[in-house]
């Protein structure tokens, strides 16, 4: 049947909202999260893997446990507040018809941004002379932006929120004071939820339904699809110091790739679209549960931290994240009658850089300042509303304060320069959406630590 077959093309209006088996979105590039640490949010991230004295380091380069006195447990909160303001507009652009042209209507979609809490917690043991074990609770990936459900991008997404948490086992071992090596194993969950409308209106009118009243925008529906998996990754690196003033350290995180098999398709379907729907299109725009492979990207650092004297050190990170082969495209496959999806993300590698400073005022309290480089993964040709990400610019300050041997507490802030990016994107029913964002964000951590 003509109508079977071509209707077949209506698979596609998910296509935007589809990585909810998949994919989902934060702050470092994309959705990555750097914000595991208020001691180094302080100085941009600068020595995150080489610096000494921070506990994060048992999840991020086990090696620099070496650095870590005693027994500790640390616990760190990062509010992250981000906001993406759109200014545009949408056009129905096809098919050929009564409406074909018009704007999309909806409003701007209000700040999808929000303010975002970050957990992280750390635990360090020695073990003899020259072992080490710790544990980490980390969330390395996550993302939230929030439309108001009738604005004029709606065909292209709604909601997207993905959180992945790491629950990791450190160990290292110290070949002597200048030379170590570490591994740790995480497992990691992945949640994710994403939704968009669906101009069923456009895409039946293609397919004939015009003498039955479709026009594009006058049959919309809703799709919202949940997943979630485990998985397992690793981390490796070490630690040389040339001398007691100057620390390397290098390491690796391994990608993880999450098989969501479980994933829940809800769609809601205006009652004449699902009558024509039924004829035309049996088994399809049902709740249904749905499968996907997403592959979080590997990334490796190289951090440098050098004490200039007593009271003064300088540090620096070079980070990169090999976004391009895990999110080139993803493939989602339906339990039910609809056709497989191929969504193309077109994601490239992506550069973090950073130069930072510490200078100990006195015996309880540090100052800290950096500034970073964040490369961003997207681009113009292929950047959507889920994700208006945009490469930025960091300015940090911090302040540690010990008032005893056993006790430590830190604060760091970093506030992100952003250009506004600009978006041109068609959904999968032809409608465009075309402008730009004012982009911002500002991130404030705490900590404490405590040894016993």
């Amino acid at each position: 049947m003509q109508h079977a077959h071509s209707i077949t093309r209506l698979t596609a209006l998910v296509i935007g909202i589809a990585g909810a088996l998949a994919m989902g979105h934060a702050h470092g590039a994309a959705f990555q999260l750097k914000e595991n640490s208020a001691k180094g949010l302080g100085r941009a991230f600068a020595g995150s893997t080489s610096a000494p004295g921070d506990a994060s380091v048992v999840a991020t380069n086990p090696a620099a446990m070496r650095h870590l006195d005693g027994r500790q447990i640390q616990a760190d909160l990062s509010a992250i507040s981000f906001s993406a303001d759109f200014e545009g507009s949408g056009r129905h652009v096809g098919p050929t018809g009564p409406g074909t042209g018009m704007p999309v209507s909806g409003g701007n979609g209000g700040d999808a941004g929000m303010i975002a809490p970050v957990p992280a917690a750390y635990f360090h043991m020695p073990m003899g002379e020259s072992a080490h074990f710790g544990v980490s609770l980390t969330a390395p990936f996550g993302f939230k932006t929030d439309y108001d459900r009738n604005w004029v991008g709606r065909y292209q997404g709604v909601t997207t929120d993905l959180k992945a948490i790491d629950l990791g086992l450190s160990a290292s071992y110290d070949v002597n004071p200048y030379l170590s090596f570490g591994a740790s194993v995480f497992v990691e969950h992945l949640t994710i939820e994403l939704s968009n409308a669906i101009d069923f209106g456009t895409a039946i009118y293609a397919q004939g339904g015009g003498a039955a009243g479709f026009a594009p925008g006058n049959a919309d529906g809703f799709v919202t699809i949940e997943g979630d998996n485990n998985a397992v990754g690793y981390t490796i690196g070490g630690l040389f110091s040339p001398s007691e003033n100057t620390h390397i350290g290098l390491s690796y995180r391994s990608k993880v790739k999450h098989k969501i098999t479980g994933g829940d398709a809800d769609f809601t379907v205006p009652a004449n679209a699902a009558a024509f729907l039924s004829v035309y299109a049996p088994g399809q725009y049902v709740d249904t549960k749905g499968r996907a492979e997403l592959t979080l990207p590997a990334s490796a650092t190289l951090s440098v931290t050098h004490n200039v004297n007593d009271r003064w050190s300088v540090m620096g990170d070079v980070s990169r994240t090999a976004w391009k082969t895990s999110f080139d495209s993803v493939t989602l496959q339906f339990d039910s009658a609809q056709a497989d999806n191929v969504l193309a993300f077109k994601y490239d590698d992506t550069t973090f850089i950073s130069l930072g400073t510490e200078y100990r005022m006195s015996d309880t309290v540090t100052l800290r300042g950096g500034v970073a480089y964040d490369e961003t993964p997207t681009s113009d040709a292929h950047r959507d509303v889920r994700v208006p990400d945009v490469t930025r610019k960091w300015l940090s300050l911090g302040v540690g304060w010990t008032p005893s041997e056993r006790m430590e507490f830190n604060v760091g802030y970093t506030h992100l320069f952003t250009k506004d990016p600009t978006i041109n994107n068609v959904s999968a029913t032809a409608s465009t959406l075309v402008g730009s964002y004012d982009v911002g964000g500002d991130i404030l951590a705490a900590s404490i630590n405590y040894k016993f």
